[in-house]
């Protein structure tokens, strides 16, 4: 049973019940005026604030938080993540980014960055051609292990840059979404993304053309950002620089990205791939491959159209459960 929250009321002299909600308030910042919302706790009986402890520096934190996206600042959690990707310690990458040997340990302390310091630091975790610039202009000072350690991480990361803005967004959305996803499952379910949103649409989500390999389409540039994950879950670090981006997708390509996890998400990769090899689509482009012989040869999107367009006039395919209905009809043929 939980616990009723109960706090002094000063204007009851007693003990009574309260509410946590929301209020607007606004505050001076460097001479210049913000508005946030932050918490406050409303006794139940009197409808006075009471003081909870514990709420006064929720607050503070809040305000900061809300500041920092207001200003565009970056995050603690974006210099950890910065740390991360580029396997880099405090004193280095302050270094590397031509700042003071101790700013990075200050603004893990709670300091609030520049506006100028936070969009280099934002540069450099969008950019790994960025870093690989600071740390070869910098690698006098950060010495030559945190170098090597550093660049080794960059050819890592690079292949996630050959990848379109909207592949990557929905990718970053995608893993927000689903509780894990192996590197074959990931390729299907981009598949069916772009399938259906082209039929709903009837544009393309993303630029990139999957090929006819031997497991199913396949979307090349991607395997080649995961291929190191091989047939295990994908748990990659080094796509916390992409992390929050996907706010960026509009509300449709949500939809149907939301469609395809809540049906063809549900299924193993290797699920996937053999339901893929039931349409035609694939069918087609590995007409003249014996089975499991290496192909590159690209499913057009027109093709893909085309395909998801007639299982749009047997299924209702904005829908979680006409999905699942054609998931099991192709999973029926032998």
């Amino acid at each position: 049973m939980a616990k009723e929250r109960t706090q002094f009321c000063i204007e009851c002299r007693e003990e009574t019940m309260y509410r946590i909600q929301p209020v607007s308030c606004r505050k001076r910042i460097k001479d210049k005026e913000y508005d946030f919302i932050i918490s406050e706790a409303v006794c139940e009986k009197c409808g006075e604030t009471v003081n909870i402890p514990g709420l006064m520096d929720s607050n503070a934190q809040e305000v900061e938080r809300q500041y920092r996206l207001q200003e565009g600042i970056v995050s603690v959690n974006d210099i950890r993540d910065l740390m991360e990707v580029y396997r880099i310690g405090k004193a280095p990458l302050s270094l590397a980014l031509g700042f003071g040997e101790v700013t990075i340990t200050r603004y893990l302390s709670g300091q609030v960055p520049s506006k100028e310091y936070s969009c280099i630091i934002r540069k450099a975790l969008e950019s790994p051609v960025f870093m690989i610039e600071r740390l070869n202009e910098n690698i006098n000072k950060i010495g030559e292990t945190a170098y090597k350690k550093a660049m080794n991480a960059i050819k890592e990361v690079e292949p996630l840059f050959a990848l379109s803005e909207k592949m990557l967004l929905t990718i970053s959305y995608i893993f927000n979404k689903a509780e894990e996803v192996t590197p074959l499952a990931l390729q299907k379910i981009l598949y069916y993304i772009q399938g259906i949103y082209m039929v709903l649409f009837n544009k393309e989500l993303f630029a990139e053309d999957c090929e006819a390999w031997a497991h199913g389409p396949v979307f090349k540039d991607v395997y080649e950002a995961f291929k190191s994950f091989k047939y295990n879950p994908i748990d990659d670090t080094r796509f916390s620089m992409f992390q929050n981006r996907f706010n960026e997708l509009s509300d449709d390509e949500k939809k149907v990205i939301d469609l395809v996890l809540e049906s063809f998400g549900m299924y193993s990769g290797k699920a996937l791939e053999q339901i893929t090899h039931k349409e035609t689509p694939w069918l087609d482009a590995r007409m003249n491959c014996l089975p499991g012989e290496p192909s590159n040869e690209v499913i057009s999107k027109e093709v893909i159209k085309e395909y998801f367009s007639e299982v749009a006039r047997n299924y209702v395919i904005d829908s979680v459960d006409g999905i699942k209905k054609y998931i099991n009809s192709r999973l029926q043929i032998v």
